[in-house]
Protein backbone atom coordinates (compact mmCIF):
# COMPACT_ATOMS: atom_id res chain seq x y z
CA UNK A 1 0.00 0.00 0.00
CA UNK A 2 3.04 2.56 1.03
CA UNK A 3 4.91 1.81 -2.33
CA UNK A 4 0.79 2.40 -4.13
CA UNK A 5 0.55 5.82 -2.27
CA UNK A 6 4.21 6.53 -3.31
CA UNK A 7 4.08 5.78 -7.07
CA UNK A 8 0.17 7.77 -7.31
CA UNK A 9 2.05 10.92 -5.44
CA UNK A 10 4.91 11.10 -7.71
CA UNK A 11 2.29 10.44 -10.77
CA UNK A 12 0.46 13.31 -9.33
CA UNK A 13 3.74 15.75 -9.21
CA UNK A 14 4.96 14.48 -13.04
CA UNK A 15 1.22 15.50 -14.00
CA UNK A 16 1.39 19.13 -12.08
CA UNK A 17 5.31 19.35 -13.47
CA UNK A 18 3.83 18.66 -16.75
CA UNK A 19 0.93 21.23 -16.70
CA UNK A 20 3.25 23.65 -15.27
CA UNK A 21 5.60 23.39 -17.97
CA UNK A 22 2.76 23.74 -20.70
CA UNK A 23 1.77 26.93 -18.84
CA UNK A 24 5.27 28.61 -18.82
CA UNK A 25 5.17 27.91 -22.49
CA UNK A 26 2.06 29.00 -23.57
CA UNK A 27 2.80 32.38 -21.43
CA UNK A 28 6.38 32.01 -23.03
CA UNK A 29 4.81 31.56 -26.76
CA UNK A 30 1.52 33.35 -26.75
CA UNK A 31 -1.19 31.92 -29.42
CA UNK A 32 -2.95 35.33 -30.76
CA UNK A 33 -4.72 36.19 -34.13
CA UNK A 34 -5.42 32.09 -35.28
CA UNK A 35 -8.73 32.83 -36.68
CA UNK A 36 -6.52 35.77 -39.15
CA UNK A 37 -3.33 33.36 -39.07
CA UNK A 38 -5.62 29.94 -40.09
CA UNK A 39 -7.82 32.22 -42.63
CA UNK A 40 -4.28 33.30 -44.29
CA UNK A 41 -2.03 30.66 -43.69
CA UNK A 42 -2.52 29.11 -47.47
CA UNK A 43 -0.39 26.15 -48.11
CA UNK A 44 1.94 27.23 -44.92
CA UNK A 45 1.13 25.86 -41.20
CA UNK A 46 -0.32 28.16 -38.71
CA UNK A 47 2.59 26.91 -36.35
CA UNK A 48 5.13 28.20 -38.79
CA UNK A 49 3.68 31.24 -39.05
CA UNK A 50 2.95 31.99 -35.16
CA UNK A 51 6.96 30.79 -34.86
CA UNK A 52 7.35 33.92 -37.69
CA UNK A 53 5.44 36.31 -35.84
CA UNK A 54 6.97 35.33 -32.79
CA UNK A 55 10.89 36.02 -33.93
CA UNK A 56 10.27 39.36 -35.76
CA UNK A 57 7.77 40.69 -33.18
CA UNK A 58 7.25 38.72 -30.12
CA UNK A 59 3.61 39.67 -31.54
CA UNK A 60 3.49 43.49 -30.40
CA UNK A 61 1.71 44.77 -32.88
CA UNK A 62 3.67 48.33 -32.95
CA UNK A 63 6.85 46.84 -32.97
CA UNK A 64 9.20 48.55 -35.43
CA UNK A 65 13.08 47.54 -36.27
CA UNK A 66 16.04 49.78 -36.67
CA UNK A 67 15.53 48.80 -40.64
CA UNK A 68 11.95 50.16 -40.80
CA UNK A 69 10.24 46.83 -40.74
CA UNK A 70 6.82 47.40 -38.96
CA UNK A 71 4.43 45.26 -37.26
CA UNK A 72 3.85 42.17 -36.30
CA UNK A 73 5.50 39.83 -39.51
CA UNK A 74 7.79 43.08 -39.12
CA UNK A 75 7.13 43.96 -43.09
CA UNK A 76 8.95 46.40 -44.81
CA UNK A 77 7.19 49.58 -46.16
CA UNK A 78 8.13 48.52 -49.90
CA UNK A 79 7.52 45.41 -49.79
CA UNK A 80 4.07 45.71 -47.55
CA UNK A 81 3.02 47.91 -50.47
CA UNK A 82 4.11 45.55 -53.47
CA UNK A 83 2.30 42.56 -51.34
CA UNK A 84 -0.95 44.38 -51.12
CA UNK A 85 -0.78 45.73 -54.68
CA UNK A 86 -0.80 41.75 -55.51
CA UNK A 87 -3.51 40.78 -53.30
CA UNK A 88 -5.39 43.16 -55.17
CA UNK A 89 -5.55 45.45 -52.08
CA UNK A 90 -6.07 48.86 -54.29
CA UNK A 91 -6.68 51.37 -51.41
CA UNK A 92 -3.82 50.15 -49.42
CA UNK A 93 -2.33 52.95 -47.09
CA UNK A 94 1.34 52.87 -45.35
CA UNK A 95 -0.26 52.99 -41.95
CA UNK A 96 -2.44 49.80 -42.74
CA UNK A 97 0.11 47.02 -41.84
CA UNK A 98 0.11 48.17 -37.68
CA UNK A 99 -3.77 46.63 -38.61
CA UNK A 100 -3.48 42.84 -37.44
CA UNK A 101 -5.42 41.71 -39.68
CA UNK A 102 -3.86 43.27 -43.03
CA UNK A 103 -0.15 43.01 -41.57
CA UNK A 104 -0.89 38.64 -41.09
CA UNK A 105 -2.48 38.43 -44.67
CA UNK A 106 0.37 40.34 -46.38
CA UNK A 107 2.95 38.66 -44.48
CA UNK A 108 1.49 35.05 -45.16
CA UNK A 109 1.00 36.03 -48.56
CA UNK A 110 4.54 37.19 -49.20
CA UNK A 111 5.45 33.71 -46.70
CA UNK A 112 3.09 31.71 -49.15
CA UNK A 113 4.88 33.22 -52.49
CA UNK A 114 8.29 32.73 -51.23
CA UNK A 115 7.16 29.05 -50.85
CA UNK A 116 5.89 28.92 -53.92
CA UNK A 117 9.30 30.17 -55.56
CA UNK A 118 11.24 27.90 -53.31
CA UNK A 119 9.63 24.44 -54.08
CA UNK A 120 8.47 24.54 -50.31
CA UNK A 121 11.85 24.88 -49.02
CA UNK A 122 11.33 26.23 -45.81
CA UNK A 123 15.28 27.10 -45.04
CA UNK A 124 14.79 29.01 -47.91
CA UNK A 125 11.48 30.63 -47.16
CA UNK A 126 12.93 31.86 -44.46
CA UNK A 127 16.07 33.18 -45.21
CA UNK A 128 14.63 35.54 -48.21
CA UNK A 129 12.38 36.45 -45.98
CA UNK A 130 14.73 37.41 -43.51
CA UNK A 131 17.75 38.68 -46.02
CA UNK A 132 15.55 39.40 -49.17
CA UNK A 133 15.15 37.04 -51.82
CA UNK A 134 18.08 39.08 -54.08
CA UNK A 135 20.73 37.52 -51.72
CA UNK A 136 18.92 34.19 -51.82
CA UNK A 137 18.94 34.01 -55.36
CA UNK A 138 22.73 34.96 -55.56
CA UNK A 139 23.58 32.48 -52.42
CA UNK A 140 21.72 29.49 -55.02
CA UNK A 141 24.18 30.81 -57.79
CA UNK A 142 27.21 30.74 -56.20
CA UNK A 143 28.70 27.43 -55.78
CA UNK A 144 30.53 28.23 -52.15
CA UNK A 145 27.12 28.15 -50.44
CA UNK A 146 24.94 26.12 -52.99
CA UNK A 147 26.53 23.20 -54.27
CA UNK A 148 23.32 22.00 -55.99
CA UNK A 149 22.19 25.43 -57.01
CA UNK A 150 18.59 24.21 -55.26
CA UNK A 151 19.19 24.44 -51.39
CA UNK A 152 21.92 26.24 -49.62
CA UNK A 153 25.08 24.42 -47.81
CA UNK A 154 26.18 27.58 -46.18
CA UNK A 155 24.69 30.61 -45.05
CA UNK A 156 26.73 33.98 -45.09
CA UNK A 157 24.88 36.13 -42.88
CA UNK A 158 25.10 34.74 -39.36
CA UNK A 159 21.97 36.95 -38.10
CA UNK A 160 19.79 35.16 -40.77
CA UNK A 161 21.66 31.21 -40.09
CA UNK A 162 20.30 32.71 -36.47
CA UNK A 163 17.24 33.09 -37.83
CA UNK A 164 15.87 30.37 -39.39
CA UNK A 165 17.17 28.01 -36.65
CA UNK A 166 15.17 30.54 -33.96
CA UNK A 167 12.26 29.78 -36.13
CA UNK A 168 12.80 26.35 -36.66
CA UNK A 169 12.45 25.62 -32.82
CA UNK A 170 9.88 28.19 -31.96
CA UNK A 171 7.93 25.90 -34.66
CA UNK A 172 8.49 22.87 -32.82
CA UNK A 173 7.20 24.51 -29.98
CA UNK A 174 3.89 26.06 -31.46
CA UNK A 175 3.08 22.45 -33.23
CA UNK A 176 3.08 20.97 -29.59
CA UNK A 177 0.86 23.60 -27.72
CA UNK A 178 -1.52 23.71 -31.03
CA UNK A 179 -1.70 19.91 -30.76
CA UNK A 180 -2.33 19.90 -26.79
CA UNK A 181 -4.70 23.00 -27.76
CA UNK A 182 -6.60 20.74 -29.56
CA UNK A 183 -6.96 17.98 -26.70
Amino acid sequence: MKKFRRVAVLFVIAVLCFIAGVLALSIRFPIRHMDIITAHAGELEPSFILAVIMAESSFNQYAESHAGAQGLMQLMPPTAADMAQRMGITDFEPQYVWNPEINIAIGAFYLNLLNVRYGGNSDLVLAAYNAGLGNVDRWLANPEFSADGLTLDTIPFPETENYLRRIQQFQRIYRILLALRRM
